[in-house]
């Protein structure tokens, strides 16, 4: 069996799994946010059950309209903040305490290899990194999952990517996926179990690998998972909260499609609107003058990410014209971020620093866009009106992309600023 097929059986309580079965699966996480999770809470109250099936495995971090724009949002929070209260539930992530939650879960050891997760959230696919089987669910299926601690599945057909060769500066993971969906499309990959594989992917840092297996729901996959390795098992043992198992995919395991790729014959890539599949090199955009830079997101809110846009931005200026706001991924990232000057880089380059939030990733708050006005965003989405006005546009790119795009004003390459 392939990893996917490992861990679901695991889960399953069975010796093997095929393609197209439907399985009933426990579930090691449940995961929702302030947009989710009132649904999913007013469904988990019909269903009539006293308690949540594990109190320290329901997990509710409000991060997408908070901190609150507005009345609605404020509810919205509320509802979630007493649910958590009255279950007395172990992993609710307050502001000032949360971070965004795909960037906290893995932080805070709350995600591991060999796990189920599911998440009232299409980017749960992110834990995938880690070599977990995570993807993301209604809130209907969530409150079901909250009562029993186990849902169903129908076992996903598994595509193996193999990604060859050394990877050029100024790239990383956010553009070996936007490759990726350029070369398969959005649907490229429609339930299916994107596996990463090859040396590109054993050097690349923890950071990039959740950067990818982030974006695998922007291919239609089921999930986007990644083997766990000596650089994967060192960064949750110091963080792990419980105990965990690793699984590998068998040498004769198998697939419905292999594709293999060169990084070395890559480049820093954008997706230009309104699609992420619509990607190009760099050095291909041509003349596109820009509004405003969002660095950050469940995508690239990392300390990697910060480094790098620090590294361009140190010493320079944000272009006149253009406004920069960057979110670092959670409140650990955002001290880090302090402790290494890079706060100080940020404000003295012109750009807004904020406090950990999806915020204009979905279109929320804190970065909306008018109509005309065009973005570079190292988020995850660029469809019409995903951060603003429907006649707004989103490009999507890496942070060393992003920040050079900043002083530039309009799109370039990191060297053309450097």
């Amino acid at each position: 069996m392939n990893l996917a097929e490992k861990i679901l059986a695991a889960h399953a309580g069975k010796k093997q799994v095929k393609p197209g079965e439907l399985i009933s699966a426990k579930v090691d996480a449940v995961l929702a946010n302030d947009i989710t999770a009132p649904v999913a809470i007013k469904e988990f109250e019909k269903i009539g059950v006293e308690k949540v099936f594990d109190k320290e495995r329901v997990i509710l971090v409000p991060d997408h309209f908070t901190p609150n724009k507005d009345i609605k949002s404020a509810e919205q929070s509320k509802a979630v903040r007493e649910f958590a209260r009255k279950h007395e539930l172990t992993n609710y992530f307050e502001v000032g305490r949360m971070g965004i939650e795909h960037v906290l879960l893995p932080e805070q050891g709350l995600a591991l290899p060999g796990d189920v997760i599911i998440g009232a959230d299409s980017h749960t696919c992110t834990y995938g990194a880690l070599g977990a089987f995570a993807t993301g669910v209604g809130s209907t299926d969530l409150a079901a999952a909250m009562a029993l601690g186990e849902t169903w599945f129908k076992v996903p057909e598994s595509m193996k990517f193999v990604y060859k060769g050394q990877m050029n500066k100024w790239m990383g993971g956010k553009d070996l996926i936007l490759y990726t969906i350029g070369d398969i499309g959005v649907d490229g990959a429609l339930y299916r179990a994107m596996e990463f594989t090859g040396d590109a992917i054993e050097n690349l840092s923890l950071d990039g690998r959740l950067t990818m297996s982030n974006m695998a729901i922007e291919a239609g996959g089921k999930c986007g998972l990644i083997a766990p390795d000596q650089k994967t098992i060192a960064y949750v043992e110091k963080r792990a909260k419980r105990p965990f198992k690793a699984y590998m995919s068998d040498a004769d395991a198998k697939y419905i499609e292999v594709r293999e790729y060169d990084v070395s014959k890559m480049e820093p890539q954008v997706a230009f609107p309104h699609l992420p599949e619509n990607t190009r090199g760099v050095s291909e955009a041509g003349h596109v003058q820009i509004d405003q830079v969002v660095i950050g997101s469940c995508t690239n809110g990392r300390m990697e990410d910060l480094r790098i846009a620090a590294e361009i931005l140190q010493g320079k200026k944000v272009h006149p014209y253009v406004r920069v706001i960057v979110f670092p991924g959670t409140q650990e990232i955002y001290r880090q971020a302090m402790r290494e000057g890079l706060m100080d880089i940020f404000v003295e380059a012109q750009a807004a620093v904020s406090t950990p939030t999806c915020g204009p990733c979905l279109g929320g708050h804190m970065g909306i866009l008018a109509a005309g006005e065009r973005a570079v965003a190292t988020t995850n989405r660029n469809f019409v009106g995903r951060m603003g006005h429907p006649e707004s546009e989103v490009y999507l790119a890496g942070p060393a992309v992003a920040a050079a795009s900043a002083i530039a004003g309009r799109i370039v390459a990191p060297e053309e600023v450097l």
